[in-house]
């Protein structure tokens, strides 16, 4: 157990930046599943809208401690190309 006041401070701050980018994780977590939900049933606009908002929330999240841009950026290309596969497939 931490015994100065700055050790205890930082015990204290640590478990609140958990406790908060675990919460932002799982809203990601989430909104990647609603895409893939959205993908598999071939729906491209409710598709394209779940991808915009998931791109929002990343950018966001990237910017901060929670996720590093490269894995936003990886995660963001993936679902965009699964999303413009679906509009392809779409238009034939």
């Amino acid at each position: 157990m931490a015994h100065s006041l700055s050790a205890k401070k930082r015990v204290r701050q640590n478990a609140k930046r958990r406790a908060i980018n675990r919460a932002r994780k799982s809203v990601v977590k989430t909104q990647i599943k609603h895409l893939g939900t959205a993908i598999d049933a071939g729906d491209t606009d409710k598709a394209k809208d779940q991808l915009r908002d998931l791109t929002r929330k990343l950018d966001q999240f990237s910017t901060t401690s929670t996720m590093h841009k490269n894995t936003a950026a990886r995660i963001k290309s993936r679902m965009t190309r699964r999303v413009n596969a679906l509009a392809a497939r779409a238009a034939d």
